[in-house]
């Protein structure tokens, strides 16, 4: 089955993409070639930013901090240098797609920002468009030789790099653990210090947990219900604990009816074949938010999620976190790695594995100044913009010189930045990924409601073959 460019996809956006493109800005001749050193000495020069940001809206902390912290200090960076700097901030505070239509129409035709953010996820497609370039391209030696690379480990820059290629620079990431609840543990026998070595040893603690009445021993995400949510924090990361990521993009493959796959599903079927985990929630449209409440209250003995959960859906502050907050989550709520089905088993021969996501900053191929809109986005990830940043909004940097600070007080967050991100992986930049994304759900699903892992492996693989071609396929 042959996939529909991206380019003729938008073809049919027709009066829609005259809509959306007739308030952009700084607009550029779409035929103009990338030259580096394009106005390179100009002394005026007009630059616009653009993010899914608002104040007082969608990623406010966001918007204000490039309003009131970057903007002047880049005017006031390029004053130094005899330069008037005029840079204005295109901030919306709209549904990520929505977005993501708009900067992609607006890529298309050389319309728009110099410098916007963009989910690491769609790099693929933009790359594969055309409707970006490789750094190096685009900036030349400058962004070569950025100071900044040496505080992003190679692990967090492959979220913004395609065919080894850098196209950004990550503006912020995350990671997946394993949380654990002490007390449960402690009933049911089992150390406060956990960390389990593979797969079978998680298992095992899930049938220590389940003599605890009332207790879901582990929650692991399944089915079309949970959406992403299934994929990136349970199938993807354990896949990665089989020895292969899900895509090759040297051979421009994904994994089919594979070992690994049938490995991944053979996991989900002693979770819920067991008992271990409550296939209920799996196919609840509200299964996530019910996996949140029953953690909080002491009902869910493992839960497989990422950082986020620790500060936006536990933290401590009923305001900040409403009804699943926990007052008492600093003394209750461990974390563990992710294990490599066996020692030794995962990604790069590793014995833990993880996957984060992250968006970052990214430079119009079009742009009429390419050295200045690199200076911008240099100085956007550089250590004092990144610290200010995470005064207002906790969270992990891409930079470990920033996490080394600003997460000092936070333990599950400075482990996430010291012991997960050297480790981790991020989901496929790849058009078809959604697609593929939604197979995956399925599969799961299957195993949950009683479904062979073979035979589902094999649904998954036919459906795979219909979103990507057969010749994309590997392993059946």
């Amino acid at each position: 089955m042959t996939r529909p460019s991206v380019v003729a996809r938008f073809a049919i956006c027709g009066l829609a993409a005259t809509a959306l493109l007739s308030g952009c800005v700084g607009a550029k001749e779409s035929g103009d070639a990338t030259d580096p050193s394009a106005n390179a000495d100009a002394k005026d020069v007009t630059l616009v930013i653009s993010a899914n940001d608002v104040k007082g809206g969608k990623n406010a902390a966001e918007a204000a901090w490039i309003e009131d912290e970057v903007i002047p200090a880049f005017v006031a960076q390029q004053k130094a240098k005899g330069v008037t700097a005029k840079v204005t901030f295109n901030g919306a505070g709209v549904e990520d797609e929505q977005y993501k239509t708009k900067l992609e129409l607006n890529l298309r035709t050389g319309s728009g920002s110099d410098v916007f953010a963009a989910d690491g996820i769609w790099l693929g497609e933009l790359a594969a468009a055309g409707y970006v370039k490789p750094l190096d391209d685009v900036v030349g030696d400058a962004a070569k030789s950025w100071d900044g690379w040496d505080q992003i480990s190679e692990a967090v820059q492959a979220n913004l790099s395609f065919k080894d290629q850098r196209y950004g620079i990550p503006n912020g990431t995350d990671g997946r653990v394993l949380y654990v609840n002490k007390t449960l543990f402690a009933k049911a026998g089992l150390p406060a210090d956990w960390q389990p070595t593979s797969w079978d040893e998680v298992l095992e603690a899930g049938r220590a947990l389940k003599k605890l009445p009332g207790v879901t021993p582990i929650q692991v995400n399944a089915g079309v219900p949970m959406g992403e949510a299934t994929t990136a924090q349970g199938f993807l990361p354990l896949l990665a604990g089989t020895g292969a990521p899900l895509y090759d993009e040297a051979k421009g493959t994904w994994q089919g009816a594979t070992p690994g796959v049938t490995s991944v599903l053979e996991f989900y079927k002693a979770v819920y074949g067991e008992g271990l985990g409550d296939p209920r929630m799996q196919q609840d449209k509200a299964g996530r938010d019910q996996s949140f409440a029953e953690f909080a209250q002491n009902k869910i003995g493992i839960l497989a999620e990422g950082d986020y959960f620790w500060r936006s859906v536990i933290c401590p502050s009923e305001e900040d976190c409403g009804a699943t907050s926990m007052k008492n989550r600093d003394e209750v709520v461990g974390w563990a790695k992710i294990p490599a089905e066996t020692p030794g088993a995962g990604v790069e021969g590793q014995d833990f594995v993880s996957v984060s996501g992250g968006a970052g900053w990214m430079l119009s191929p079009k742009t009429k100044y390419p050295q200045q809109a690199w200076e911008l986005m240099a100085l956007m990830s550089s250590k004092e913009m990144q610290e200010k940043l995470s005064e207002s909004q906790i969270r992990v940097s891409a930079r470990a010189d920033v996490n080394a600070e600003t997460l000092k007080n936070d333990p599950l967050l400075s482990f996430i930045s010291e012991e997960v991100l050297p480790i981790t992986t991020y989901r496929p930049s790849d058009e078809a990924y959604n697609e593929v994304s939604l197979a995956i759900q399925q599969a799961t699903a299957d195993v949950v409601s009683g479904t062979a892992p073979q035979e589902a492996a094999a649904t998954y693989a036919k459906s795979l073959t219909e979103a990507v071609g057969a010749d994309h396929v590997a392993g059946g």
